[in-house]
């Protein structure tokens, strides 16, 4: 019974003893509006979320600062980014990858 207690807590059961790491950090994917700061890409992500009271799909966009390293990431790019630890006063993302480049 103590066994049973003690796998309660981690995913799928595994052994206490098991290094078990379960990434709870959220991706998001959006199109960069501006990359002209150094390492700092502007994200647009847009998200359709059910009007409360009218019941209609409403379309809502959030900027969102992101870290890239290398500069990577170019204006009307689609994007991945990860929540991270706070890189500045703004900046709480970082990019993952370059999905699909502009045209």
């Amino acid at each position: 019974m103590a066994e049973n207690e003690a796998r309660a807590g981690t995913p799928n059961g595994a052994p206490p003893t098991e290094e078990v790491r379960v990434n709870r950090r959220r991706v998001r994917e959006g199109t960069v509006v501006e990359n002209r700061m150094d390492k700092t890409a502007v994200v647009a992500v847009v998200e359709r979320v059910r009007h409360a009271k009218y019941a209609k799909t409403v379309q809502r966009t959030r900027h969102l600062y992101v870290h890239d390293e290398d500069n990577e990431a170019a204006t009307g790019d689609r994007v991945r980014v990860a929540e991270t630890r706070p890189f500045s006063k703004l900046k709480r993302w970082r990019l993952v990858e370059v999905v699909e480049r502009a045209r």
